[in-house]
Order: structure tokens, then sequence, then C-alpha cells
């Protein structure tokens, strides 16, 4: 029996639904990247169908492992948190079940329309407006929902993990709202209210403040709440999260004009892009520092807690991806790197070793709670995700760099008299064996998803949904 209807315990029945569905959508989205990997190592693996090119399950890919996988343990995670600091009931639970049934059918809609070719043909923001719609409608639920929550708290204090899923929810519907203003001419087809050098301007505003607040401060706020949880240690310094809170969120607004060097842009503007991302460097090593000197005095846990492992070695991926990123961003490196297959080393850096291993971490320490466990049904089989997980991050991300530096060094080699050294095709060539190893690592970290599949179905089985007692505030050491 659950005590769901209970006001004195915890509304976990929505955080139950976004756990279980994160697990099976990351092996969604991941199974998606593993076929268009294929396909960029053999092209012939679309068959020839329209619906199978990797111009139509590219999208598909990102919109499935950004918004269904990272966004459901977003939601997940946000309205645990938000429940135990601020030691209440969730506000208006039918209405956060509201956000995980629309968020679901958005998902569902998304993986229709994208392979059938309905697209606005903007990174991130591909859905056509319809969609959008609902997106805005579920995202102001979400948000009702959580900062409902926040108000009506019994604790004074507002956890600074709230604070990062606050300004995630916050920026996220703005970035939103702005990006997908467009003119409809049918019912799946619209033109962008922007045009031009405007157009890519906004889009790329929305598209690395996506990176910034959907993929970095959604999950700073789980860094903040499951590294000291699981580590049973305080955060090492709560002053400088706060400092790291205020320094991020000012500073990442204006970095998203280093996607478009060297191009319309007025060349000012690709300048403050560059600058503003150089200054992001300090910040989010704050934040990384802070992260992984939590455990400080508590190092040998890594070797017996491979949940913990996952959640510190996200900060070193986290540390490395935010170092590598403003380096990209000045304009002699961008000279080199834009276009190449560097960028996607960086991103699925970011993607898999960052936003990947501290969900996959947050996630084995909730699950288990949601289901009346202290842990899931194998340790064993955690550990085995983790260095299953960890090799192919590493397989896929390195032969990104290479295959990225030699592709830039080629592109850009000239001969005495001026002409291309190389032609593109070369290039190409030059890439297929960094493409299988992608390919391998990409197949591991997919294997490492089915393996969480299988230990989550057993802790499930093994257990029964139950809903936490509320504790009587005292201190947010009871959270």
């Amino acid at each position: 029996m659950t005590n769901i209807n209970s006001a004195e315990h915890f509304n976990y029945r929505v955080v139950r639904l976004f756990s279980v569905a994160s697990v099976i959508w990351g092996v969604v989205g991941m199974l998606v990247g593993v076929i268009i990997a294929s396909q960029l190592t053999w092209p012939e693996l679309n068959f020839g169908i329209p619906w199978l090119t990797y111009g139509r399950l590219r999208p598909l890919h990102t919109n499935a492992v950004i918004f269904a996988f990272g966004g459901c343990a977003l939601m997940a995670t946000s309205y645990y948190v938000v429940q135990r600091t601020c030691q209440v009931r969730l506000f208006l639970g039918k209405l956060a079940e509201f956000t995980f049934w629309g968020w679901q059918l958005i998902i569902v809609a998304a993986a229709l329309t994208l392979p059938l070719g309905y697209t606005q043909g903007k990174e991130y923001a591909e859905l056509e407006w319809p969609i959008d719609i609902a997106i805005a409608v579920v995202w102001v639920a979400y948000a009702i929902v959580f900062f409902g929550t926040i108000a009506k708290r019994r604790v004074k204090h507002i956890y600074v993990a709230n604070w990062f899923y606050g300004a995630f929810i916050l920026a996220v519907a703005l970035l939103h709202i702005v990006n997908s203003a467009a003119l409809p001419v049918s019912m799946l087809k619209s033109y962008s209210a922007y045009s031009g050098a405007q157009d890519a301007m906004v889009q790329w505003w929305y598209g690395h403040n996506a990176v910034g607040f959907f993929l970095t401060a959604g999950f700073l706020g789980m860094m903040y709440y499951f590294i000291p949880k699981q580590a049973e240690r305080p955060v090492y310094s709560y002053r400088l999260s706060i400092v790291h809170f205020w320094a991020l969120i000012f500073t990442y607004m204006w970095a998203g004009p280093h996607h478009l060097h060297y191009t319309a842009l007025p060349d000012w503007v690709q300048s403050v892009g560059m600058l503003f991302s150089l200054i992001l460097l300090a910040p989010s090593w704050g934040g990384m520092l802070n992260g992984v000197l939590t455990i400080s005095g508590a190092w040998h846990k890594l070797r017996d807690d491979p949940i913990l492992r996952f959640l510190i070695v996200s900060l070193s991926f986290y540390g490395m991806s935010t170092f590598e990123g403003p380096m990209m961003a000045i304009k002699t490196v961008n000279a080199l790197s834009h276009y190449t297959d560097w960028t996607v080393g960086h991103v699925h850096s970011g993607a898999l070793g960052w936003v990947g291993f501290v969900s996959i971490g947050s996630l084995y320490y909730l699950i288990p709670r949601m289901f009346g466990r202290d842990k899931m049904y194998s340790i064993k089989a955690i550990e085995l995700h983790f260095w299953i997980a960890t090799i192919g991050v590493v397989l896929y991300i390195s032969a990104m760099w290479i295959s990225g530096v030699m592709q830039g060094l080629m592109w850009r080699a000239i001969n005495a008299d001026g002409t291309l050294t190389y032609t593109f095709v070369e290039s190409v060539k030059a890439s297929f064996p960094f493409y299988v190893v992608r390919l391998c690592g990409g197949l591991m970290y997919l294997t490492g998803m089915l393996v969480m599949v299988w230990n989550m179905v057993m802790t499930v089985r093994a257990g029964r949904a139950v809903d936490a007692p509320i504790p009587v505030p005292k201190t947010l050491a009871h959270a």
C-alpha cells in the first residue's frame, strides 16, 4: 500500500514515474544514437528508407537524449529534492502528474514527427509549432508545482540545489518561448518570426543556453543534493555554491555567439561571445571543485561505492568540458575546430560524461528509495555499468578529438600554389577508422544502459511503491 493520499507523506508517485521513464528513454535515445553512428560509418545502413536517414534520425536522437532522458531525470530529481529540502508535500499533486503525462505525449509526438520530416530546422528546437505550444503549457505547469512547493516550505532556508533547479526552469521557459516564435502556415509547418542573421543569433542564444541551463544548471542541482547525500558529507563550501550560482547564470546568457564565429554576425558580437565564454571557466571550475572536494576525508568510499563513483567522475567530465568549451570559443582555435568532429567529441564529453553520469548516479540513489529499498538489486551490476560506460565514453570522445583535429588540419592545408592539398572526400576517408571506434564507444554506453534497465526492473520487482513520511522540520540534515 502506498501513502500517496496522506498529507503527512511525500508525493513519490510522480518521482517514480519520471525516474522509470528516464531510464527507458535513455535506452531509446542512445539506441538511435548508435544507429546514426552506424550510418555515418556505413551509409548503406539507412537501407534507402527516407524515415531512417541521418538527417531525420539525428534530431530524434538529440531530442530523445536531452529532453526525454535528461528532462525526465531533471523532473524526477527536482520533484524529489524540492520536497525533501522544503520538508513539505509536493504542491498540487494532480498538476505534477499532468506534467508527467504531458511530457510523455510531447516526447511521443517528437518521435513521430521528426522521422517524418516535420521540423523547423533549428538545433535542439526542431519541433513544430503545435508541439512547441504543448511544451510551453507543460513547462508552466512544472514551474507552478516547483515554485508552489518552495512557497509553502516548512524550512526558512532555500537549499542551493533548488536555486539551480529554479533558474533552469525559468530560463528554459524564456528561451523556448522567444526562440519558438513562428508564423504557422499549416498544422505542421511554420516559419520563424526572425530572419537571416537575427534568426541565427536568437537560435544560438537559445541553443547555447539550452546547454547552459537545461544541461548544466539543472544537473548542478542534482550534483549539489546527491553527492553530499551519497558521500554522507556536507557540501565543501556553501558560500562557494552561492557564488557559483550567481556567476554562472549571469555569464552563460552572453556566450551564445561563439557558435557563430566567422559568419554574418557582427564581429563585436562574436567577440562578446568569446569573452564571456572564457569568463565562464571560473564559475564552472568553482562548482566542479566544490563538488569534488565534498568527499574530502571520504575518498576511500570511491573504492566501494560505484554510485558515488558515477557522481564524482561526472564532475571530472564537467570540468574537462567546461575547460574545452571556452578554449574552442577562442576565434583562432575555432577556425580549426568548427564543423569538425572535435565539436562532436566536446558535446559528447559533456552529454555522456557529465549529464549522463550525474543522471545515472542520481537515479541509482533515487530508484530504490522510491520502492522501499535501501539499495539497488545488484551493486555488482552498477559496478559493471560504471566501467562499461566509462570505457565507452573515453573511446567515443578520444576518437572524435583525433578525427576532428585531423579534419581541421586537412581542410586548411594548402599547396604552394594556393590550391587545397586534400579534397573533402579524402578527409572523410581518413575519418573512417575513428567512426568505427566512436561506434564501439556508443555501443558500450548503450550496453551499460541496458544493464541499468535490468537492475531497475529487478529492484522494482523486489520492492513496493512507498511514500516516506514528512519529518518534523528542524534542520536540513533531516532532508
